[in-house]
């Protein structure tokens, strides 16, 4: 990355300003959420991965994001009531933020250009599903060419120097071994 990650302002979805060098020397499990998106259930398994290696310098955190089918409308406010509500979110959540087209925020910049692909077992599957759905559903909403963010629930792991250690497209769910098993690694490094 040409700018450390640690050094890019961000807001907590409590409006503090904030950057991620808090989390200097951690594993970082970065998502762009949404609470009306058919992989929103995703926010149960991302809790549970935080809980279960946050002893260890793990932590997932969330950036919500409309960029999508406007499936994140709420206010962060209204975002983190359903967050702690629905599904018992501890993990740290930041203010809502773009994730693709001209206003994408300098962490999401940042992190793409570090890790232009994704991998996923169906990525392929799942854009040609999405574009479909999209193209029923919602006029035709185009999905992002590589290496936009493809949809929600795109997930980075950050290793414990800031470095983007890989990129998981938005079907690979949480608690897929892909993923326990990069965060593992992450970890013992």
């Amino acid at each position: 990355m040409s700018a450390s990650i640690y050094d890019i302002p961000i807001h907590r979805i409590t409006g503090e300003t904030a950057s991620l060098s808090e989390f200097h020397g951690k594993v970082l499990l970065i998502v762009n959420v949404a609470s009306q998106c058919g992989l929103t259930p995703q926010y149960d398994a991302l809790e549970k991965l935080y809980s279960r290696f946050k002893s260890h310098g793990f932590t997932v955190l969330g950036f919500p994001a409309n960029d999508f089918g406007a499936q994140e409308p709420g206010s962060n406010e209204e975002i983190a009531t359903f967050c702690r509500a629905t599904y018992s979110v501890d993990f740290p959540m930041f203010s809502k933020i773009a994730v693709t087209g001209p206003s994408t925020h300098p962490l999401y910049q940042s992190l793409i250009a570090a890790q232009p692909t994704a991998t996923g077992p169906g990525r392929a599957g799942f854009r040609q599903n999405l574009t479909s759905f999209l193209a029923a559903k919602h006029n035709g909403i185009p999905t992002n060419p590589e290496p936009g963010i493809l949809w929600n629930f795109e997930k980075f792991l950050i290793d414990r120097h800031g470095n983007v250690a890989a990129r998981f497209s938005p079907e690979v769910t949480p608690d897929d071994p892909a993923i326990i098993s990069a965060i593992e690694s992450a970890l013992k490094s």
